[in-house]
């Protein structure tokens, strides 16, 4: 991706770089000419994604959990150090929500210590199942605070509460985004997100899995959108805070979803139906009037764009795989 470079060089940390929105917002950061500090502890994230970076004398890599403190001087922060898939956020639900709330604490300090603008990756997990739809961020949600996505609803629901206490408390410069639903290449191929598992199952001709009736439905928005659309808040004005939400209001069913895979791969694959998983949303869908009013952001990529790019990316990924195991 590439964007023109309109801003001066800032120093600028990035956590979570190595992960798959982080690192193609390092990638972006990088091109845009800003000196760029990537923190990762490699949980979710992969040295992959960021590899090509790593020659560049504008990037640094630095293996760290946030769940410690972190001492830098930086100009810029981006938050984005969490796991984002229920499969792996439910593995240690414990160290996610430290690592929602333990890392929220840690950046903080370290963008009041260096008078840094932080920018926090929010979710549009904090509006749980919702009974309002499309979610507007004036919404406070339908969250089950002792459910199995708890440890990341509620992790980024506190999150969300430090930030603006930092902000009045301290006057801290901070930028929150409720991210929605994500994809794009540097996904993990086993991360039980849908787009990336119906993608995989398909190229394999293995059965789709679909939980529940398939009648549930998401919004999808493709990496390069979201990463103009992250960018953007941070570069918005002094009185701009958020929460805002960033996503691609086009509502798609998970059938529908799993039929347009299957056409774009020419996939043999059945669909195989399996049990709801417990607090699964029915309804997700941005409402985006405050991104397009405040920012003048909408995502452009369409769903078969971004599906193609992303099945190109899972193909060549898969290839190199088989081509080494044999």
């Amino acid at each position: 991706m590439s964007y023109s470079n309109s801003l001066s060089s800032q120093k600028v940390l990035v956590t979570g770089g190595a992960g798959f929105i982080g690192s193609h917002l390092c990638e972006t950061l990088v091109e845009q000419g800003h000196d760029v500090i990537c923190v990762d502890n490699f949980f979710t994230g992969r040295k992959q994604n960021i590899t090509h970076l790593l020659e560049d004398n504008m990037f640094e890599l630095l293996r760290h959990d946030v769940t410690f403190p972190l001492h830098l001087e930086v100009d810029q922060v981006y938050n984005l150090a969490c796991p984002a898939s229920p499969i792996h956020y439910q593995l240690d639900p414990v160290q996610t929500t430290k690592t929602s709330v333990h890392g929220a604490i840690n950046v903080l300090d370290l963008a009041k210590r260096a008078s840094a603008k932080i920018f926090q990756a929010s979710t549009s997990e904090v509006y749980g199942d919702p009974e309002v739809h499309p979610q507007p961020e004036t919404y406070r949600g339908n969250v089950n605070p002792i459910g199995r996505r708890a440890c990341y609803n509620e992790g980024k629901r506190c999150a969300e509460t430090l930030f603006f206490d930092y902000h009045v408390q301290y006057g801290l410069e901070i930028k929150v985004a409720r991210i929605f639903n994500t994809y794009g290449p540097n996904m993990l191929p086993d991360d039980g997100r849908v787009v990336s598992n119906f993608i995989v199952q398909a190229l394999k001709n293995e059965p789709l899995s679909i939980f529940g009736d398939g009648t549930q439905t998401r919004s999808f928005c493709y990496v390069d959108d979201m990463v103009k659309g992250i960018i953007r808040t941070m570069e918005s004005g002094e009185e701009f805070i958020g929460p805002v939400n960033l996503g691609n209001p086009d509502e798609i069913s998970m059938l529908q979803l799993a039929e347009t895979i299957k056409s774009l791969i020419g996939s043999k694959s059945e669909l195989a139906f399996h049990d709801l998983p417990s607090d699964d949303p029915h309804r997700r869908c941005p409402d985006i009037g405050l991104a397009e009013k405040s920012l003048g952001w909408r995502p452009e990529t369409s769903l078969e764009t971004g599906l193609k790019l992303t099945i190109e990316y899972f193909d060549q990924l898969l290839s190199n795989k088989g081509s080494q195991s044999s």
